[in-house]
Order: C-alpha cells, then structure tokens, then sequence
C-alpha cells in the first residue's frame, strides 16, 4: 500500500485553541509525506472517520496535572468500540499542551497511552533527541512518550514556540510513516 491510501485522524481537545494549533501542525506533518488527515475536536467526533483511521493521535491540554474532562467524556463514549476490539491494531499516538515547561503533562501522555492500550492500539512515541532546551529547539522538553509542547499565557497567534510547532511538524512525518511500515 502506498502512503496515499493511508488515513490518519487527530482527535483533540482545545478549549482556548492552542491544542488545536498543535494538531495543525501534526496534520502538516502528515500531509507533507502523502497520507490522509482528518482532523476533529471532540465536541465533533465524525466516529466513522475514526474507525476506518489506520491511525488515531489523541490530545489535549494539561490541566491540573490530568487531561480535560471533555477528552475523558470522548475516551469514555468509545466504549462500543473497545467492546468489539473495534481499533485494536490500530496505531495510537498522543500529544499534549500546557502553561508550564512541565506541568505534570507526562501524566497526561500517560493516560492517553492507556487509553490507547485498552483498546488494543500500538503506541507511537517521539523518538526525537533534543535539541536544546530554547524555544526554537525541536523537543526541548525531551519527551519520548509522546508530543508535549508549552503555551505561554498568550494568544494562540504567537504560542506555542517555534520549536514545538516544528516538532509538531516532525511528529506527525514520522507517526505517518510509521502507519506506512504497518502491514
């Protein structure tokens, strides 16, 4: 199969927009290497579009050291389809966003990756070294669970930092061409 006929869905969470700024560029990155991206908020879940996915990349921003309740209201209505094993096999990847450089957002990582276990997925990670630890740096902060990327207390139009943004961009490449190596 070609990379083409590959399909990749985003599901998230972004109350004030930064996560979904975050997913942008996760789709970006898919889109540069030729797979399909479909990209939704939870609030609009097109749940067919995500069955026939080969892959899903959940997020959310980290709040209080956990995710949001409106992605754990999604992970809980998913419950017809970790009943019939509906996404098992399929690729699972998760990124977060939040106010601070850490924020407790490995927790949040963490339990997106449960999640994704119970339904029977295989886990994607960000094996990217860092680079630094400057804005401009890719994963500066040195997550390999997943993406994790830090908003300052401003407008979307200028955070996340650069570097989490090309990241973002390196991240959904290489989750895409994971689903690519899959059989």
């Amino acid at each position: 199969m070609s990379l083409s006929s590959k399909s990749i869905a985003i599901v998230y969470h972004s109350p004030y927009g930064h996560t979904a700024k975050v997913a942008q560029y996760i789709a970006q990155g898919i889109g540069r290497v030729g797979a399909k991206v479909h990209t939704m908020n939870v609030e609009h879940v097109d749940w067919d579009v995500l069955d026939q996915a080969d892959a899903i990349i959940f997020g959310c921003p980290t709040y209080m050291g956990s995710l949001t309740s409106a992605l754990k209201l999604f992970m809980e209505q998913s419950s017809k389809r970790w009943l019939a094993r509906a996404w098992q096999g399929k690729l699972a990847a998760g990124f977060t966003n939040g106010g601070g450089l850490s924020g407790d957002k490995l927790a949040v990582l963490q339990q997106i990756n449960l999640f994704a276990m119970q339904h029977g997925m295989l886990w994607s990670g960000l094996p990217l070294m860092p680079t630094g630890r400057g804005i401009d740096d890719l994963n500066r902060m040195s997550s390999f669970l997943g993406l994790m990327t830090q908003s300052d207390n401003a407008p979307v139009e200028i955070t996340p930092p650069k570097g989490d943004l090309e990241t973002a961009i390196w991240f959904g490449e290489y989750t895409a061409l994971q689903v690519n190596r899959m059989k």
